[in-house]
């Protein structure tokens, strides 16, 4: 059954692709090249009000669903830009919409739909712990009605750009659980009143991602900081977690779809012995293959979206439709590259900028060699591997 979009969600495509047309290539090389945060075009989607495409009207958002924040994202990455600078969000709004108490929603949705405030960051990972979330160290310790949080996170993106983060704490050591995914909790905090406990070392990375690493000394939170119930944070996680993947799949289908126009374009303009080089196979082939390749992520994204937002069980499709997307995009960056040949290697021509971009989203946020083991024991029932 082919999918058709709804007159609404085709002026949303529409409305964020005239918003993004305001930021073009030279705007995002810029931003590249000084390792700076997109301050401006931020500011300018959250005016617009496309940041709180999930959050419900009643505090002052969209009331969108999965889908249509998705069309946003692949908007942004389809016009030469970079969601990543602002994408966390949306998907953070997943942990706090489905287990955060009516005073944290009340606090905290309205300001954030207004971009009084920017939820940009969730500290995950850590360095000894790596995909193996459970084994995480940071230990938030009851004392009194507040919370003493210790330890380290890696990988912590756009810290210093996020006046909330969300934060994954252990509330029971690793050891003293029954089931290992048991004991974790997530706390809601505020970077501005709390930043002293917080030290944020940026990390640097092959691509502009303001990622860091973060010490926490003897972080002092509220009870009220907690989201959801105490040593529950696991399924708080999960939540985020496949609206994330839906939204990363959306991103990288709006990378594909940026390298496969880009490079038919110069295909057909760049002319070697007197014809196009668009005429050769050895050119059109892959472009043709990189344009299937993502019109069938497309479809998968679709389907995770869909059911995301049907409140039904998504996680296969979520998964697979990040690995399927994120491929894609990397079979287009490959075939823009191969197209374009020591061009493609000047940032002139800004497909070394977006393939570096789109190769980030093969392996977090989750790598898919791991997506690959989770279909191979969660869906076909394999022996699990690790």
């Amino acid at each position: 059954m082919e999918f058709e979009f709804t007159d609404s969600q085709k002026e949303i495509r529409q409305a964020v692709a005239a918003l993004c047309a305001r930021f073009g290539n030279e705007y995002w090389r810029s931003c590249d090249e000084r390792n700076a945060y997109p301050d401006e075009f931020v500011k300018t989607m959250s005016d617009a009000g496309w940041l709180a495409a999930l959050i419900p009207q009643e505090y002052g958002g969209a009331g969108l669903g999965m889908l249509e924040a998705g069309l946003i994202l692949e908007e942004v990455n389809k016009s030469g830009g970079n969601a990543v600078a602002c994408h966390a969000q949306m998907y953070t709004m997943a942990a706090i919409l489905k287990h955060g108490s009516a005073a944290q929603k009340q606090q905290y949705l309205p300001r954030i739909a207004s971009g009084e405030l920017r939820l940009q960051s969730f500290g995950v990972t850590e360095p000894d712990a790596g995909s193996e979330t459970p084994r995480i160290k940071t230990f938030a310790r009851r004392v009194g009605d507040n919370y003493v949080i210790n330890g380290q996170k890696i990988f912590t993106s756009r810290y210093q750009h996020s006046d909330m983060l969300l934060l994954l704490t252990r509330t029971t050591p690793f050891d003293e659980v029954k089931k290992k995914t048991d004991g974790m909790s997530i706390f809601l905090v505020n970077t501005k009143e709390n930043g002293s406990a917080i030290k944020a070392v940026p990390i640097a990375t092959m691509v502009n991602h303001g990622t860091n690493q973060l010490f926490i000394d003897n972080l002092v939170l509220p009870r009220e900081a907690l989201v959801g119930e105490e040593g529950k944070g696991f399924s708080c996680l999960l939540s985020s977690l496949n609206a994330e993947r839906i939204l990363v799949a959306s991103e990288s289908v709006g990378d594909g779809r940026w390298f496969v126009d880009y490079a038919t374009k110069y295909a057909n303009q760049r002319r070697v012995f007197d014809r196009p080089i668009g005429m050769n196979q050895g050119v059109q082939f892959p472009i043709a293959k990189a344009h299937v390749s993502v019109a069938a992520a497309d479809l998968m994204r679709l389907n995770a979206a869909a059911k995301f937002d049907a409140g039904v069980p998504c996680g296969a499709e979520a998964n697979m439709a990040k690995y399927l997307a994120t491929e894609a995009a990397w079979e287009a960056g490959e075939a823009a590259m191969n197209t374009l040949g020591g061009y493609g290697l000047t940032k002139e021509y800004h497909v070394e900028r977006k393939w570096r971009e789109a190769r980030l989203y093969r392996t977090a946020p989750i790598a898919n060699n791991l997506v690959l083991s989770f279909v191979a024991e969660h869906i076909l029932g394999l022996p699990r591997s690790y």
